[in-house]
């Protein structure tokens, strides 16, 4: 069998048990001799799948009480305008550090008033803005934790005056979080805790119903915690699959095992980046994503990205590409990444310069 590391943005690496699984569950559902995508999302086997992801979810980020999770459709770009539809309606701040922070502050802005707080455009979003005061007059500010296409991170939970809500598509579950502090997280699963068609919401119920506004029954949140996430049918299989990548995480020792592992991960490869004279890191050094790890071909040897790229690809190294908009080479380095791929790419790094440099 063909051996890939796979750094893909997403959809990205899985664990094998959780493939292993959904394979199983594609020929036979808990016995029920049916597919789980055939089962009726009705019947007490899925119901229990449901509420097991649930459960898993509350245990490992250690949810408070008065917080629900839901499991919706349309990916984390429909929650851009499901956080502004529900929550906005005097004014919200925005906090820009990248593509999908500036799709979220457009929708907003289309909603209604919402204000842009910070930005780090100035240097082409490679630092996470500092030193600015977020207004207590906002409904809400909104963040966006982990910039995949520019590699920047936001490390710490910070605190807000007034209710804060992050986009946590591709850094959630890979550190532990302080549930608490935020209003609302949102994200697409398929970054480091299940395959897309599902995405996550982390609600406290109490921030809900404040808007005048009328709100359509499939963008009001109350109708999806009223009936369970299943008002009309869920993404059955990428639950399944999410379900098994929590239990996955779970059994690895859960947040602080996984956030050990991955700071590893990324120690390897930046320090990989450091050293070797052909390469350079794009994000600010104290911003580095450890999760997606961006960096381009020195001054000097900007000639050879392309023999780069297909050296990598004929090692093996799947999905390193920089995204379109920056070019480069981009490390997606995710929770079931693992290390052995990571130290193959450091590994190909040397090789290469070896040959090149």
């Amino acid at each position: 069998m063909k051996v890939a590391h796979n750094f893909n943005a997403g959809p990205c690496v899985l664990p094998k048990s959780a493939i292993q699984a959904a394979i199983d569950a594609l020929h036979d559902f808990k016995g029920t001799g049916m597919s789980v995508i055939e089962l009726s999302h009705r019947s007490k086997e899925w119901e229990a799948t449901m509420e097991e992801c649930r459960a898993l979810w509350k245990e490992i980020l250690n949810i408070p009480e008065g917080y629900k999770v839901l499991f919706l459709g349309g990916g984390a770009s429909m929650q851009f305008l499901y956080v502004a539809m529900n929550l906005l309606e005097n004014k919200a701040g925005y906090l820009e550090t990248g593509v999908w922070a500036k799709k979220a502050f457009a929708e907003a802005k289309a909603i209604g008033n919402a204000v842009k707080i910070a930005s780090s455009s100035d240097k082409n979003f490679s630092y996470i803005p500092k030193g600015y005061e977020i207004p207590e007059d906002l409904d809400y500010f909104h963040i966006t934790t982990n910039n995949t296409i520019y590699g920047t991170e936001i490390h710490q939970d910070m605190n807000s005056p007034v209710n804060l809500v992050a986009d946590m598509s591709s850094d959630i579950m890979s550190r532990p979080v302080d549930v608490s502090k935020y209003a609302l997280i949102y994200g697409g699963a398929q970054k480091n805790v299940g395959p897309a068609g599902v995405t996550f919401v982390i609600v406290r119920e109490d921030i809900l119903g404040k808007v005048s506004r009328y709100l359509p029954t499939m963008l009001d949140y109350r109708t999806h915690i009223k009936e369970d996430s299943m008002f009309n049918t869920p993404p059955v299989f990428s639950i399944f699959i999410m379900t098994e990548t929590l239990k996955w995480l779970k059994n690895l020792g859960g947040l602080n095992a996984m956030y050990k592992i991955n700071k590893e991960k990324a120690a390897l490869l930046y320090s990989e980046i450091e050293r070797n004279k052909m390469f350079v890191g794009t994000a600010a050094v104290e911003d580095r994503s450890i999760m997606n790890i961006c960096f381009v071909m020195s001054e000097e040897y900007k000639d050879k990205e392309d023999a780069f790229m297909a050296f990598a690809k004929e090692r093996g190294m799947v999905g390193i590409k920089g995204h379109r908009s920056v070019g480069g080479f981009r490390a997606s380095t995710y929770n079931a990444c693992p290390v052995e791929s990571v130290k193959a790419l450091v590994s190909c790094m040397q090789e290469f310069e070896k040959l090149n440099g």
